[in-house]
């Protein structure tokens, strides 16, 4: 292995880490509301600064933080010919079938490209600043309202905490089956698309059946430990905010206002 996988808990003594993670998430969902709002030059040059801010006072490098992006440009590079085809028929620069490619719809294609982009980015930096327990402990903190109306919260914090987890692992899992079928005679950087189609299979299948089993390993070794949803378990009592996590959020906010207020 190279190095950690994409997504992994980086331990740490940068602000980030230090932050509480109920505001680390909030603080995560405020900046995609103002990701997904953004439609101007100036608004994602705001953005692109903010989340190179980010990864600066977190300590981590442009790697690591954007680890998953380089894993994933051909997923980059269909959606902008699917938004640049597809999403307008408008001034096209020609027409065949149902394809339509324009000037709005590579707009379309850029910006959500870039949204995708910032969107992993921002997230990789909380999953990399934040321990799997202090996760699950902040999004059952966040949804506890909900169990007033009989919703399992704890439960559905530990599912959504261990499928995060889950993510990086998978990634690596990834790699590596592809390193081997590489060796075997797959052609994954074939320039043909039915040579790619073909290849695909081949990893796919490895991929679902290692994350089965990796769940069934993990469902064993938590009811081996006396893991039950039904049961109360003991949890940590939540620590008072500091005042730096009120001065990000608030800086957060301020940025989400921005956004709103270039548009």
């Amino acid at each position: 292995m190279t190095g950690l996988p994409t997504g992994m808990f980086i331990p740490g003594n940068s602000i980030i880490h230090k932050l509480d993670a109920r505001i680390k998430l909030l603080s995560l969902i405020t900046l995609l509301v103002a990701i997904v709002n953004t439609d101007s030059l100036v608004g994602y040059a705001v953005l692109i600064a903010a989340a190179a801010g980010i990864i600066a006072i977190s300590g981590l490098t442009v790697k690591t933080a954007a680890g998953s992006v380089y894993r994933m440009y051909l997923f980059f590079i269909l959606i902008f010919l699917m938004n640049a085809c597809f999403y307008s028929a408008e001034k096209a620069w020609f027409s065949f079938w149902i394809i339509h490619p324009s000037p709005s719809g590579v707009l379309q294609g850029v910006n959500v490209v870039f949204r995708v982009l910032l969107v992993l980015i921002v997230s990789n930096v909380l999953t990399c600043t934040t321990s799997p327990m202090e996760l699950t402990g902040a999004l059952e903190s966040l949804i506890s309202p909900l169990r007033f109306v009989k919703i399992p919260t704890d439960q559905i914090a530990m599912i959504i905490s261990v499928a995060i987890q889950f993510i990086p692992l998978l990634f690596e899992e990834a790699d590596m089956i592809r390193k081997a079928q590489t060796a075997r005679g797959a052609t994954f950087d074939s320039q043909k698309l039915t040579e790619k189609a073909a290849a695909v299979m081949p990893l796919a299948i490895p991929i679902f059946l290692e994350a089965f089993r990796r769940a069934d390993e993990l469902s064993l070794a938590m009811e081996a430990r006396g893991y039950s949803g039904k049961a109360k378990r003991t949890k940590k009592a939540a620590e008072r905010l500091h005042p730096r996590d009120y001065a990000v959020m608030a800086a957060v906010l301020a940025l989400c206002v921005l956004q709103t207020a270039i548009l």
